[in-house]
């Protein structure tokens, strides 16, 4: 601590101001605060410890000025003087201040007992009938006058004047751990005393039970021949914390370690069923197959639904067969186009036969020709 600059020691209950004479060997010790510790009460508070301390240069955030330096120097003798006897005083004080605590200290102790001694008699047998009406009023109304009675008990604690001293603050202490204790103590006794949910009962009826209280829905699936529960897990939940039983006859959900059980309307098999989380909802899906198979009809067509699937299937069976252009004339199912205009025979069609077939015409023209006098 001899590099010490700063020393902070606000409401510390610092009343025997001569004990900063330790602090004369730290040389680097600027700053002093004592604000808030009966010490400051003492006349000549201020000249003492300027006088006491020189290497000091601020006292509780006041700078010290060299000539209140000089006149606390001169006064010295006599401010120690003044000093040590308030000191005596204030020692005086504080063995009252204590007598006073223990004193108070006690009583609250007996107080506590006599309560105690009052509640055993409550539950003397004597006081049995008393004590089944008192239960009979409920749960409910015994934590209201349990409260009421903690509230009133704060009140008269928080409102009593007390003397600003270490036992006082210790007194409240201890007053504020004692009633988180006491709290503390109300909520394990709860969790112990709480029953557990009936899921099934002696004769070996399974219930229904809802204690996360989620919204489900059951589907019976018949197409598939299984049964399928939806329930509404929260959509953050993590899956580690679900755990699924299936059974032949109902289905228990853990959901944080609260039960949710339904009985099923039909046996189904445990061995064949699965659950899934939904990616978007979150929710539990389990699709459990049910053990009895069924056997379904199939369904009859009528003649004229049969006709028109017998016309599609033709008609997608042609669309499917492959059509292969035909290379053979003779299959061909249009006339030839070749055909359609006759050409007439061209007299002369070359050198050779160009002279006689005009002979042949010339020929045919003369016996053709008939002599007539008349014209």
């Amino acid at each position: 601590c001899e590099e010490l600059k700063k020393l902070d020691l606000t409401a510390n209950f610092v009343g025997e101001l001569s004990s900063i004479e330790a602090l004369k060997c730290n040389i680097h010790l600027k700053e002093l605060f004592l604000v808030g510790n009966p010490c400051t009460e003492f006349e000549g508070y201020r000249q003492y410890v300027v006088a006491t301390l020189p290497q000091l240069e601020c006292l509780d955030s006041k700078e010290i000025e060299r000539s209140e330096r000089i006149q606390a120097l001169q006064n010295y003798p006599e401010v120690i003087q003044k000093i040590r006897e308030q000191e005596q005083a204030y020692l005086l004080k504080r063995v009252r201040e204590k007598e006073e605590a223990q004193r108070r200290m006690q009583e609250r102790k007996d107080k506590k007992q006599n309560q105690m001694k009052s509640k055993l008699g409550f539950d003397s047998p004597g006081s049995l009938q008393n004590k089944e009406n008192h239960e009979a009023k409920g749960d409910r109304e015994q934590e209201t006058w349990r409260t009421v009675e903690d509230d009133e008990e704060d009140r008269r604690f928080w409102e009593e004047p007390t003397p600003y001293t270490p036992e006082s603050r210790l007194e409240t202490h201890r007053y504020i751990e004692e009633k988180r204790r006491a709290k503390d103590d109300i909520r394990e006794s709860k969790k112990r005393e709480k029953p557990l949910q009936t899921l099934v009962t002696a004769e070996g009826k399974v219930l229904n039970v809802n204690v996360p209280k989620l919204h489900f829905s059951l589907k019976d699936d018949e197409e598939n021949n299984q049964i399928i529960l939806d329930l509404a897990v929260y959509r953050h939940l993590d899956t580690s914390l679900l755990d699924v039983d299936v059974q032949p006859t109902y289905i228990r959900v853990l959901v944080k370690g609260k039960p949710f059980q339904l009985v099923l309307p039909e046996e189904v098999k445990p061995d064949g069923s699965f659950a899934k989380r939904s990616q978007t909802t979150g929710h539990l899906v389990v699709s459990m197959p049910k053990a009895k198979e069924i056997i379904l009809a199939k369904q009859k067509v009528s003649n004229s639904v049969k006709h028109s699937d017998c016309n599609t299937l033709k008609k997608n069976a042609r669309s499917v067969q492959v059509e292969k252009l035909e290379v053979d004339p003779t299959k061909y199912s249009f006339p030839d186009v070749t055909k359609i205009i006759q050409e007439k025979e061209r007299v002369g069609q070359g050198p050779i036969r160009l002279q006689p077939e005009k002979t042949m015409e010339t020929k045919k023209s003369h016996v053709d020709f008939e002599n007539n006098e008349d014209v």
